[in-house]
């Protein structure tokens, strides 16, 4: 995945808090909002972030080359020499992406979205635009978006205020050779001289996504931001999920990068390899008191490539549940899939074990499951399952890999 980033508007009116930095570089709990745009890019396949960068743009060049090394995808920047535009943003920094589609981001707004779910859309529906749409109550600071029941874009009316109504996130899924910005050239709009004549034209097509929405371009909503900055990221480790949770009874975890640290290239294969991740404990502890279930779902190819045996894995675990309890917490279900092939039923990201879980205990409510995992497949998993889904990061490791690469 290819993901532009526009970071080069002059934020006028948010200089009466914010003058020294452009918006994406605004202070928010000692890191720039810049930050919080990466952090969520963690949680997909982000190989390129492209910046589309201008006003005072030394200062997000500065900070990305000082922590380009925290992160997984390499940067480049699509330099403005004078301002362009939301269209000519996007356009110039497109010149730079070496596939053919690209999801843009606008600096200055977070939307907790599943870019991947944006792309399939836009793939699976021919269409050369997708848009995250995110449904609002009682607005009148932007403009709404017309769905089709189809879920096409099928017009764009006006800021007034809307009792109810989808405003669009700021996030799109492009394909770049379908020429939408064929005849434009230098600063113009992408609202008004690219999606508003897509529109017309039945070009795109549009999700809601239901997760944290913020647009700091007001003073009013940058203090929004200042105030609770934990809803502008992804908890880092599962202590931090558990406390945070809420109106959930179910609690879904994956076993390696989750409750154990991982072994790259390996498998944990006896207790004496077994490395509990900080916190884990207290956490499992913690949701003995807010889950009526707590279940392991975890892929244990080793069984399946003969590197160990069930009986073996089987005592680990044995081992591991009894740590667990010893602590004041545990689980009420371990799911294990040994297959090899990734086309097992029951192999994440497939169901398959979410299903066996669900027929073991039909009190179970997706709408209530959150699933905790560590890695991409984990996301697709709970997406296809229809439930909740946060994502640990194992911070030590990812600094490893970073000192490594």
């Amino acid at each position: 995945m290819e993901v532009i980033i526009l970071a080069g508007g002059l934020g006028t009116r948010l200089r009466s808090v914010v003058s020294d930095v452009p918006k994406c570089m605004a202070p928010v709990d000692g890191k720039p909002f810049l930050w919080y745009l990466l952090e969520h890019l963690r949680l997909f396949n982000v190989t390129h972030v492209i910046l589309s960068v201008g006003y005072l743009r030394e200062s997000v060049q500065d900070w990305v080359e000082r922590h380009k090394g925290d992160y997984p995808f390499r940067f480049s920047f699509a330099v403005e020499e004078e301002p362009l535009g939301t269209g000519g943003g996007i356009a110039l920094a497109s010149s730079m992406v070496h596939g053919r589609e690209a999801v843009v981001l606008n600096g200055d707004t977070f939307f907790d979205a599943d870019l991947d779910e944006l792309l399939e859309l836009r793939r699976s529906s021919g269409r050369p635009v997708a848009l995250a749409l995110k449904k609002m109550r009682s607005f009148d600071r932007y403009g709404t978006v017309e769905l089709s029941s189809e879920g096409l874009v099928i017009g764009f009316r006006e800021k007034q205020y809307c009792a109810e109504g989808f405003i669009n996130g700021g996030v799109y899924a492009l394909d770049l050779d379908a020429g939408v910005f064929d005849g434009l050239e230098g600063k113009f709009s992408f609202e008004r001289d690219v999606l508003e004549p897509c529109c017309a034209k039945g070009l795109i097509c549009g999700t809601e996504q239901s997760g944290y929405f913020l647009d700091i371009g007001i003073p009013a909503d940058y203090s929004r931001a200042v105030e609770k900055p934990r809803l502008l990221h992804h908890p880092c480790d599962l202590l931090e999920i558990v406390q945070m949770a809420e109106g959930f009874e179910t609690l879904l975890l994956d076993r390696d990068g989750v409750i154990n640290r991982l072994h790259p290239g390996d498998y944990i294969k006896e207790p004496g390899e077994f490395e509990w991740l900080p916190g884990v404990k207290e956490a499992l502890r913690e949701a003995v008191g807010k889950f009526r279930g707590i279940y392991i779902v975890s892929n244990q190819r080793g069984v399946g490539r003969g590197i160990m045996s069930r009986a073996a894995l089987d005592s680990l675990h044995s081992w591991m549940l009894g740590e667990i309890a010893a602590a004041g917490g545990r689980i009420d279900g371990l799911y294990i899939c040994t297959a090899v092939s990734e086309d097992d039923p029951r192999r994440k990201p497939q169901t398959g074990m979410f299903e066996d879980l669900m027929r073991d205990h039909p009190g179970i409510d997706p709408d209530t499951t959150l699933m905790v995992g560590d890695s991409p497949s984990d996301r697709l998993f709970a997406r296809r399952c229809g439930i909740a889904f946060y994502m640990v990061r194992d911070c030590s490791a990812m600094a490893l890999a970073a000192a490594m690469a």
